[in-house]
This record gives C-alpha cells, structure tokens and sequence, in this order.
C-alpha cells in the first residue's frame, strides 16, 4: 500500500466533483479506503433519533467522505501536487509546484 500524501490538518482544495473549487482543512483521512473528510465539503443531513448525548434529536448536517484524488494539497495559496524527497535519511512531503520541503 502506498503512503497517502494527504495528511490530516493539510488545507486542501477540491478539483472535482459537486463541491469543485471549494476549500478546507482535513478532518480525517482513511487510508484503506483512499478517502478524507474536509472541513464544509460534501455536506450530508443525517436524520437521528432522541438520545442521551442528543435530547432532542432532529436533522444533523455532516462532512461524508470525499476520494483522496479529488483534493489537492494547497501551499502558500496555490494547489500543488505533493511528492516525497529523501532529506539525509529522512522522507519528506515536497510541494511539486514550487520545491519546498512541506514537514
């Protein structure tokens, strides 16, 4: 399995789908299933019963998982594909677009 080049806490913009053009941070990442949950992107209503943690109930509006292909990593405002360098022995994300070093 390869590594995920998508990390939780990146800010990320989405390239396709019905949310196209929008942008947020990585809530959570899934690597098994090659899916991240961004912050206000590919909103769900979910309908629950009443419960201890939810007296009430009612409609509950939540992020659903997007395909980890249909994001792309931002840096210093601009979208850029992500790749990994060796830095002496250790491996680092890089920003394609400009060569930095990511973490």
């Amino acid at each position: 399995m390869s590594t995920m080049k998508i990390k939780k806490g990146d800010m990320v913009k989405v390239i396709a789908g019905k949310d196209k053009d929008k942008e947020g941070k990585v809530i959570a990442v899934d690597k098994k299933a090659n899916k991240v949950l961004v912050e206000g992107v590919n909103m769900l209503t979910k309908h629950t019963k009443p419960s201890m943690a939810n007296q009430n109930g009612g409609i509950i509006h939540q992020e659903g998982p997007i395909d980890a292909s249909n994001v792309m990593y931002i840096h210093k405002g601009q979208a850029t594909r992500v790749g990994f360098k060796m830095d002496g022995d250790k491996k680092v994300r890089v920003a394609k677009k400009t060569g930095d070093v990511i973490d």
